[in-house]
């Protein structure tokens, strides 16, 4: 029976792996078996941290928030009136077009809470 010669497998198997470690430090990004090591700690948490991620933008997207309402100039309010007059009004303005303005476009966000209030 003829042997099984792995060369190309073995290396196409050696590359994939060290291609998800593309940018990791020391041997976790040249050596075989602490690549695989590090991709699988990385995977570990990876799929609640996608979730978390959400989480961690909506509390950015309020705090943005909060300080353009607070620093408008006429009409200071929190953020939580602030929100409850949106819906109030029945304006369907979502979190993160609200931080964008309030951040980028102060005169519009301006007029919003002036509208609202």
């Amino acid at each position: 029976m003829a042997r099984v010669k792995r060369g190309t497998t073995k290396s196409k198997s050696r590359k994939n792996v060290l291609k998800k470690t593309k940018g990791y430090r020391h041997g976790r990004s040249t050596k075989k078996k602490q690549a695989h090591e590090a991709i699988m700690h990385a995977g570990t948490h990876s799929f609640t941290h996608r979730r978390d991620k959400k989480n961690d933008f909506r509390r950015l997207w309020n705090i943005k928030i909060n300080a353009g309402a607070r620093s408008s100039k006429e009409n200071p309010i929190s953020y939580s009136k602030f929100i409850g007059a949106l819906k109030k009004n029945k304006i369907d303005l979502d979190r993160k077009i609200l931080a964008d303005i309030a951040e980028n476009n102060s005169e519009s966000f301006e007029r919003i809470v002036k509208k609202v209030i």
